[in-house]
């Protein structure tokens, strides 16, 4: 029996920007390093459905595209499939033309055959070279006259090691203009929906999914399948939580798939990344890449690890994020034919068998923040790898336009990132993560960003109470931190009118530089600038004059914790450009958030290890289904 691992599909959307995605039919050449486009660009009127294309006359197209080549490394790496078959079928006269990659990006040509009238051929290939990376793809070269590509498969023969289908939990709060978009997507996907057993949709809003326009006519065509779930607002790790309980209740369900509600989805991807858990040879979490749902060619996570000593989470070439297709394409970046292995995936899409809920419990009480980062470091521990799966992926709202770290989530920042340090570092203390923590409160502070300092402060006093605070405040903690807010003049976002907000000393412009390079005080220089700052907040009153106006005003992109604190008040852009927050010193606030911070620090730090072993035993209660089942019925 062929069993399908991959299609080969087109955009869903006639959208031009999305084609460098799923194929190239354009002529690359090399500049001084530097890829340059020298032919003509691709046009929409060539894609004839979701699985065809015309093929100009003369023209290559190469299928060597984000999703439309073959993850040879991750196949032979995470399964015992050694052996695939790549069928492609056409009509016309052409040259097919059948690559491979290594872990260094370098190509290698392994199959060309000729082809003419309507025609189907296959490769034989074999997955036995692919240990440090590499991809494989096609070609198709026109003859004279155009040719029509009508489809492509990546198939193997082998049975795979687990056969049960996936359910889909879908937490959303207010969003349900894009959970009806996905649905939509899902029924008109039937290739997908095969690998499907139920849908949760968890509705913890007040604008709700059942009365958006167009979601009687999705759910008369999901049927049975669709289940819509109201509950309170317990964030994402009580929406997935939900998702999971649910998930174990459905005896034909083999996994659960975990999506974000402000998403685009590829079903492909939904398809590939199931097929994949269901070929795994051991249990495994398969994880989807995320690109910018508002810059679709950008992709903004692809591996993702925590490092031990900060204990704080990156890509794992976070130099090369986010990564632009419309510029460099698949086969011209050798970082992205490595085999990156992740120690966690994002819950934007994310597949989790249930034999693994199971085993490790359901998601950390910690309402948004680290969930899904503390969840597959405990599935890893417990020997249930994570794989972020190329080929893979959706379009989600990026944080590009977002600064959460000084609003109300600035509490889940801190809390979680320590109590997921509590649970799975081994490092002496947790490392540097509590030299870090204080040093983030340190620059707020320095910025007069007092708010988010404050909430720090109180995700330390919450850490310190012990583990209970975690499942008791989950629907409290995030009013009580926006509730905080008021007490706080630099959260209200000054919004531009005819008489805008404006600085007696005017604009800051800097020199920009380029990406991950910062002109940063370090060293003695370092040392002084803290100093001299931390003094002069301590012991100065801004004047009046500058309290009554703004003295400078910064862009979102200057304002850094080395210039805004030469001032005694800024005005400085909000990140997604709707108005300007104005921050000004103020020494009471500093000189209380300041001894606070440094005295809970070097608390966290005596109580370290007792409070590791606290939370540590309380962990396998925490993730319980009884517990959650408690939380969600308000009984905690």
């Amino acid at each position: 029996m062929t069993h399908v691992l991959q299609n080969v599909v087109f955009p869903l959307e006639r959208d031009p920007d999305l084609l460098p995605l799923y194929a190239d039919p354009e002529t690359w050449s090399v500049i001084d390093e530097q890829p340059v486009r020298v032919s003509n660009r691709a046009h929409l009127g060539n894609i004839l459905d979701r699985h065809r294309a015309r093929i100009a006359p003369g023209r290559r197209v190469s299928f060597g595209a984000y999703f439309n080549a073959f993850p040879a490394s991750y196949w032979q790496h995470w399964t015992d499939v050694r052996a695939i078959d790549l069928a492609v079928r056409t009509e016309g006269t052409a040259t097919v033309l059948v690559y491979r990659s290594n872990g260094g990006g370098v190509k290698q040509r392994i199959a060309t055959r000729e082809v003419s009238g309507e025609s189907e051929i296959s490769f034989a290939l074999a997955l036995d070279q692919y240990n440090d990376g590499g991809w494989i793809w096609f070609d198709i070269v026109a003859d004279e006259r155009a040719v029509t590509f009508l489809g492509a498969e990546w198939t193997t023969d082998q049975a795979p090691v687990r056969s049960g289908k996936a359910s889909l939990g879908i937490t959303t709060y207010n969003k349900p203009d894009y959970c009806v978009d996905t649905l939509q997507a899902l029924a008109n996907a039937p290739e997908a929906l095969e690998l499907v057993d139920k849908i949760f949709i968890v509705d913890q809003g007040t604008q709700l999914v059942s009365e958006q326009d167009g979601y009687e006519e999705v759910s008369t065509a999901l049927g049975e399948m669709l289940q819509v779930i109201r509950q309170p607002n317990l964030g994402g790790s009580g929406g997935f939580a939900r998702a999971m309980v649910e998930t174990l209740s459905s005896p034909e369900s083999d996994f659960v798939q975990l999506l974000d509600d402000d998403i685009r989805l590829e079903p492909e991807s939904l398809r590939r990344s199931i097929t994949f858990g269901r070929y795994a040879t051991t249990p495994t979490l398969v994880g989807a890449h995320m690109f910018d749902l508002l810059d679709r060619t950008k992709l903004h996570a692809w591996a993702e690890v925590v490092d031990e000593e900060p204990f704080m989470w990156r890509n794992l070439f976070q130099e090369h994020m986010p990564h632009d297709f419309s510029v460099i394409n698949l086969r011209q970046d050798p970082t992205l034919h490595i085999r990156m292995d992740a120690d966690y995936n994002g819950w934007w899409m994310c597949l989790i068998p249930v034999e693994v809920i199971r085993e490790v419990g359901l998601s950390l009480p910690a309402f948004i923040k680290w969930d899904d980062a503390e969840f597959c470091l405990r599935a890893g521990r417990a020997g249930f790898p994570t794989v972020s799966l190329p080929g893979a992926a959706l379009w989600h709202v990026s944080w590009v336009g977002k600064d959460d770290a000084i609003d109300w989530q600035a509490y889940f920042h801190a809390r979680n990132r320590i109590v997921a340090a509590l649970l799975h570092s081994d490092a002496r203390h947790g490392g540097t993560l509590i030299r870090h923590s204080r040093r983030v409160d340190l620059k707020h502070l320095m910025m007069m960003q007092y708010y988010p300092a404050a909430l720090r402060i109180q995700a330390l006093k919450d850490v310190l109470s012990g583990p209970q605070h975690m499942s008791s405040n989950i629907g409290t903690a995030m009013p009580r931190a926006r509730a905080m807010a008021s007490g706080f003049p630099e959260t209200v976002i000054h919004k531009d009118t005819g008489a805008p907000v404006r600085s007696w000393r005017g604009r800051q412009v800097f020199k920009r530089l380029k990406a991950h390079t910062y002109d940063s005080p370090t060293g003695l220089a370092l040392r002084w600038f803290t100093a001299s700052t931390l003094f002069n907040h301590w012991f100065h009153s801004p004047l009046p004059a500058n309290v009554e106006r703004p003295e400078v005003e910064f862009g979102k992109g200057d304002a850094n914790w080395w210039r805004v604190p030469l001032y005694d008040s800024a005005l400085v852009s909000a990140a997604d450009g709707s108005g300007k927050n104005v921050f000004v010193r103020d020494r009471v606030k500093f000189r209380s958030l300041l001894t606070q911070s440094v005295r809970l620090h070097a608390r966290l730090r005596r109580n370290w290890r007792s409070l590791q072993a606290q939370y540590r035993a309380a962990l396998p209660e925490m993730v319980s289904e009884e517990n959650w089942r408690q939380i969600i019925q308000g009984d905690k």
